[in-house]
Parts: structure tokens; sequence; C-alpha cells
């Protein structure tokens, strides 16, 4: 999906935040409201100031939930990436996908698309239908580490993901490993994606590796974690050091945690790239506007966007 609020605010360069902490912390981090597509409402908690990255996890947008009227559905025409992976994870409605490889790929609740951009590739994200229809997701993306930036660009799907029960919560394993069971998500860095979700009161203790940062985002609902209360609007960033994780909830509610290993690259995130300097994001921008090296994606009802003008962007090395 496309970044498309590219004023000097979204440029994200993860060396100027603070340091990953080397203990546990709990940091209230405001999400920021946006849109994408056609006014297509979202809540985004990275990056931000206060935290560019957890572990390689470099964006994450939480989307809708949102009743939308006939012909106003998901429409984000063919975009560009490189330098990371998009990950979709679908919690209620449909979105089609399609790509600069050939792929066309409905996605539906419970089911995750992870596209790798690497040395380049394009998409689109539209509706299925003109129909009035429901839409809540939330939309990830991984940088991807230096040694595999510039791969060739992929596409999976994976329509079903493993699913554990735990104190009254249905976890599914999104990314990486727990309750020993591994996603079937292809990534590049160590990571964690879990989905948490409960129809009543529930408590659950999350086994987690201490070597990873970790966060963590209500989806809906409200919950209780480490005594903080939450709700959908706020990142809980737990830094480092915790091998399990309590959560409370006094009703239904549904929560997204991620983590991995702290991310020791430096990563320039602008509009829809991931590079390590200027230059990258430059090139691409260029190549993209040119119509050079990214493919072309078919079938999309929505028209091409056009990467911004750089001009009034600071992109200086350190």
């Amino acid at each position: 999906m496309s970044n498309t609020q590219p004023t000097s605010q979204n440029l994200s360069d993860s060396r100027d935040c603070p340091a990953t902490p080397d203990q546990p912390v709990l940091e209230r981090i405001a999400t920021r409201d946006g849109q994408i597509g056609t006014g297509l409402m979202i809540r985004r908690a990275l990056p931000n100031p206060q935290r560019r990255m957890i572990g390689a996890w470099c964006f994450l947008d939480h989307i809708g939930p949102r009743d939308y009227g006939r012909g106003q559905g998901i429409a984000v025409g063919p975009h560009p990436h490189i330098g990371l992976q998009t990950f979709t994870w679908m919690i209620e409605g449909e979105m089609m996908h399609r790509d600069s490889l050939g792929y066309a790929q409905v996605i539906r609740p419970g089911q995750v698309n992870i596209m790798t951009a690497g040395r380049g590739i394009s998409h689109a994200e539209d509706a299925v239908n003109d129909d009035p229809g429901h839409l809540h997701a939330a939309q990830l993306w991984i940088a991807l580490p230096d040694a595999e930036r510039h791969r060739a660009p992929a596409f999976d799907h994976h329509p079903e993901l493993p699913v554990v029960e735990d104190g009254g919560f249905r976890v599914t394993v999104l990314a990486g490993a727990a309750y020993g069971q591994t996603s079937p998500a292809r990534v590049y860095s160590p990571l964690l994606g879990l989905d948490l979700r409960c129809t009543d009161a529930a408590e659950i203790a999350i086994p987690l590796n201490p070597n990873f940062e970790h966060g963590l985002l209500v989806l809906s609902g409200t919950a209780t974690v480490l005594g903080e209360p939450l709700a959908p609007g706020t990142l809980l960033y737990l830094g480092i050091g915790r091998a399990t994780l309590a959560v409370l909830a006094d009703a239904a509610c549904q929560l997204l945690l991620i983590g991995g290993e702290p991310f020791d690259e430096t990563v320039l995130l602008w509009w829809n790239f991931v590079g390590r300097d200027p230059a990258d994001i430059a090139k691409a921008t260029d190549d993209w506007n040119a119509g050079l090296g990214f493919g072309a994606v078919s079938g999309s009802p929505s028209p091409r966007l056009t990467a911004p003008d750089l001009s009034g962007i600071q992109l200086t090395s350190r």
C-alpha cells in the first residue's frame, strides 16, 4: 500500500530517534491520523519521532474499521517499492492485490499478503468490486537487511496461519514463531508478529524473546497491559529484555503485537521507498517517474501514482 502523504514530515531516518533502550520500558506513542487512496482513514503508528522502527518493522498503519458506500472502497493505484516487504493482515472485508509480477490476489479475513520489493516492484490495491462494504486491516512494512534489499521481487499469499488458544485469547502467528508454531510468511530478519483476539474477558501471559524489542497496538476494544490501559490510537513500546507480557481484557478486544531484534542498519524511508542513503531514494523516484525499473501493473482501475517532487525534502547524508 502507498504512503500518500509525502511531506517533509514523512522523511524517516532511523538515526533521528532515541536508541533502542537496553532494558524494558513503557512508552506510550500516539498514532497519527491520515488517509490513503480515496479518503480511507488510517492511524499511523510507525514511523514516528519517538520510534522509527521496532525490529525491522518500519511502517505500521491501522486501517479502519470503516464502512464505505458503493464505489467508495479502497483505490490505491499502481505505485513502486524498493528495499522492503509489504505485509498486509486482513481483519474484516477484502481487497484485490495486483503487481508487476502478474499476480492478482484477493485477500480476505484471516489471511496475509507479503510482497518482497527487493530491487523494485510495483503494485496496486483496490476494492474487489463497486459494492458497499467494510474494511479493517493492518498494513506493515519490513525493512530488508542490506544483504537482501537488492534481491529479486516476490509475492506470497498465505490463506492459513498457525492459531493457538491461550487464556481466553485466540493467538494467530502472523510472522516468526511463538507457542511452538511458525508462520509461513517468509521474512529476512528475526521478527515476531501476533494477532490476539478475545470475545469475552480474558487474561494471557505471552512468552517473548528477551532479545527482541516489542510494541503493542490495540485494534479494537480496550485492554490493560502491564497496568497500562490501552485503546486504539496508542502504540505501547516495550523495549527489550521481557520474557513475558501480561495482557488483561475485561471484554472483547483485538491487539497486534510486533517485535524483532533491534535493526542495526541505517534505514531511510521516504514515500514508498526504503533505502540507505539519499541516492537510493533519488534514483528510485526518477526511475519510477520515467517508467523505468518497476514493471507495469495490469488490471487496476485506479490511476498510476506519481512520485512526489523531492525538491522540498532534505535528503542529506550524515
